[in-house]
């Protein structure tokens, strides 16, 4: 027990309302007052231990210590007396009491540090600090600002459907005899110069602990489309849409594992040739990734994900009291790569996916009365929420004729994906310095629907089929032409990634996309416009100007696989920043 300073068993708070406490007493007493004084100090202590503010057995030592100053107390005022003949304080004089030194720097420490600590924690303590939140919130953004020439050959076929315009509304009736006009058609002839584009995204990060976080995005785009966040300029001088483009929570239980959940950036590592850059997924997803290994040479990571595409409509159909059974649909990822860098100049990224997408496929539906006024057919939710273009497509309705009039009973078709898709997806990159300013990046994407299946597709659709290209009339096995494997390459060359003023890169590659190998409402939406059954070459390059800001181009020239001629050539100059 330290019997010199008692207090000193006491908590913090405790201890310094009590020495506080027992200099204002000693401040406050009178002369002449000395046992009272002291008497006081030692009924303070009591009344402490009786409220439970101090525990009895250290209350009995700070009552053996004051009792035994209180008696030295009195004997040195006794003495004191004598030396100076008697003579006692008179009234208005203030006897200043003995504080202890080591009392008095304990006091001034503790008062230190509370002042300290607060200042710290409320941001006052320099002139430049913040508030401590605010160093937890990120914030980024950037806008880009585009121009945009699209150059269709005039040699194209004039019939491009536009398969995607007819889901979303109330189908196309394919009897001739009640409908003589022509589908939605897409434009295949006539060039668009000279579109002025825009993206803006600003997002915020919150890092809500070390293993916790979450964050908030924001972005242009001119319609709810997945694959791409930018807005065609003009309309009238019209303001433009605002979209929650990221919402997410992330919490890392260990250093080599993060879980995501929300709609968040794409968790996998993958080519445009794939998914868009511009793409976000929604739902669950966990990335993995080991310590370095190999003297820090090599490490692996992995991810995983289950991504809801599209709920089944909890009232669908309106006007029906039997409603659509559960029909949700799903994609499912999963993949693992490894880094590997062999030295200072070279090193290898590889990975390895599966994706399986879940009851996306078209089903014909059960005979549907249309002509008794049925609400619509039992399998119009298997078509797709959003399509780009390319796939193969099946007619959803049977649609039974009226037996007064067959002839002229109205067919409104809807359409739906006549393949099944579960991917194989193998990536490469190699990175290697050849120089002190050049450097190399060779990137190659490998997908193959493994899903794929002539036979299958044509049992499904029950003999409708129709390709996704061409006058839209259905397709016999013979003449029926496809493909299951899509495939890109690239060079980069220059400063790979742009990070300083004066950096530049030019680049070069070509895709193969054959239409089933992959579905055509995720890749992006610059080469032929987006889809697939697309082949083609792109150039182009971007230089860095100024500090987080640059002025890139680029040409793609791409044209069909299989079917009616549809080149299409897209030239793009952008000027981009970011913060």
């Amino acid at each position: 027990m330290n019997m010199r300073n008692p207090t000193a068993l006491l908590p913090r708070p405790k201890r310094r309302v009590l020495l506080c406490c027992a200099v204002l007493l000693a401040l406050a007493a009178p002369s002449g007052a000395m046992a009272a004084e002291e008497t006081t100090m030692i009924k303070l202590i009591r009344g402490l231990i009786a409220s439970g503010a101090l525990r009895p057995e250290d209350g009995q030592a700070l009552l053996v210590q004051a009792q035994a100053e209180a008696a030295a107390a009195e004997a040195k005022a006794g003495t004191g007396a004598a030396l100076t003949g008697g003579v006692a304080l008179e009234a208005g004089d203030v006897r200043v009491p003995y504080v202890p030194q080591h009392v008095r720097d304990e006091i001034r420490d503790e008062v230190r540090q509370d002042v300290m600590q607060q200042a710290s924690e409320q941001g006052w303590a320099s002139p430049n600090e913040v508030a401590e939140w605010t160093k937890r919130i990120k914030v980024a953004g950037d806008v880009r600002v585009r121009n945009e020439s699209r150059f269709y050959s005039d040699s194209n076929s004039d019939i491009e459907i536009d398969w995607a315009a007819i889901n979303d509304g109330s189908g196309y009736d394919t009897n001739p005899n009640t409908n003589l006009d022509l589908p939605p058609l897409r434009n295949s002839r006539q060039d668009r110069r000279n579109l002025w584009r825009v993206r803006a995204r600003l997002g915020v990060e919150a890092e809500i602990s070390e293993r916790t976080r979450a964050g908030i995005r924001l972005a242009s785009g001119s319609s709810d489309g997945p694959v791409s966040t930018t807005d065609t300029l003009g309309g009238g001088m019209e303001k433009k849409d605002i979209w929650l483009d990221q919402v997410w929570l992330s919490y890392a239980p260990t250093y080599w594992v993060t879980v995501k959940g929300g709609r968040f950036g794409n968790p996998f590592w993958s080519s445009d040739t794939l998914f868009s850059n511009d793409l976000n997924f929604d739902g669950l997803a966990a990335n993995f990734l080991s310590p370095p290994q190999g003297e820090g040479n090599w490490s692996v990571f992995g991810n995983l994900a289950v991504v809801p595409l599209e709920y089944t409509s909890d009232n669908s159909p309106s006007a029906s009291q039997v409603k659509t059974p559960n029909e949700n649909k799903w994609l499912s990822g999963a993949q693992v790569g490894i880094d590997w860098r062999f030295n200072d100049n070279h090193s290898v990224r590889a990975a390895v996916a599966y994706y399986d997408y879940k009851n996306i496929s078209g089903k014909v539906s059960s005979p549907c009365l249309l002509y008794a006024g049925a609400p619509g057919c039992d399998t119009d939710w298997s078509r797709p929420a959003f399509m780009q273009k390319g796939n193969t497509l099946m007619l959803l309705r049977d649609i039974a004729l009226n037996p007064l009039d067959p002839a002229n009973t109205p067919t409104p078709q809807y359409v739906g994906l006549a393949s099944a898709f579960r991917l194989a997806d193998l990536n490469l990159r190699w990175d290697a310095s050849l120089s002190h300013r050049m450097d190399m990046r060779l990137e190659a994407d490998y997908i193959r629907n493994l899903a794929y299946d002539q036979n299958a597709m044509f049992t499904r659709a029950n003999g409708g089929i129709v390709n996704n290209f061409g006058n839209g009339g259905t397709t016999t096995a013979e003449s029926f032409r496809s493909g299951d494997t899509a495939w890109m390459l690239q060079a980069t060359f220059g400063d790979v990634e742009l990070k300083q003023k004066g950096q530049w890169q030019a680049l070069l590659g070509y895709k193969r996309i054959e239409p089933d190998a992959l579905p055509d409402a995720y890749n992006d939406s610059n080469f032929h416009l987006g889809g697939t059954n697309a082949r083609g070459y792109y150039v182009g390059g971007a230089y860095m100007f100024d500090h987080r800001t640059w002025v890139s181009g680029k040409w793609m020239a791409a044209k069909e696989v299989f079917g009616p001629p549809l080149a299409i050539d897209v030239f793009q100059l952008e000027f981009n920043t970011g913060f």
